[in-house]
């Protein structure tokens, strides 16, 4: 999913994903991303750090406290490359922080890198719940 205010934004990522072979989903704003994830489900959200009525921080403490969307890998992208912004990010549970403008093979691999990062946690898991189901002889 990409969430963005800003219309070209959203195609040009749009654009770049679907070239790298994604389906993306489009949002213009928090609330419309929040809304679309009650009946889409998605993989990875880049989501816009500065957005009018609920920036990407608001939307990152949402998705955060419902179980349904608490796992799901956000990528924030932003104009607003500093070290506070990094900060409030990480401790919100952001999962990568990427500075505008972006570059198609850099999208590309952050995004594969969080699709393979939510794999091996499903694997593991996996591992452990047939682990904790062998019965001792």
């Amino acid at each position: 999913m990409v969430v963005d205010d800003d219309s070209d934004t959203v195609v040009v990522l749009s654009r770049h994903l679907q070239r790298e072979g994604f389906v993306p989903i489009s949002a213009y704003s928090g609330n419309e991303c929040l809304k679309l994830l009650h009946k889409d489900d998605v993989d990875v959200i880049l989501l816009d750090l500065m957005m009018p009525s609920m920036d990407g921080f608001q939307v990152l403490k949402e998705l955060k406290n419902n179980p349904r969307t608490a796992e799901i890998p956000v990528i924030m992208l932003t104009a607003r490359d500093d070290i506070d912004a990094r900060a409030e990010g990480m401790r919100l549970g952001i999962s990568d922080f990427i500075s505008k403008p972006v570059f198609r093979g850099q999208l590309a691999l952050r995004i594969r890198a969080q699709l393979e990062a939510v794999q091996n946690a499903r694997d593991t898991m996996a591992a452990i719940r047939r682990f904790e189901n062998i019965k001792p002889e």
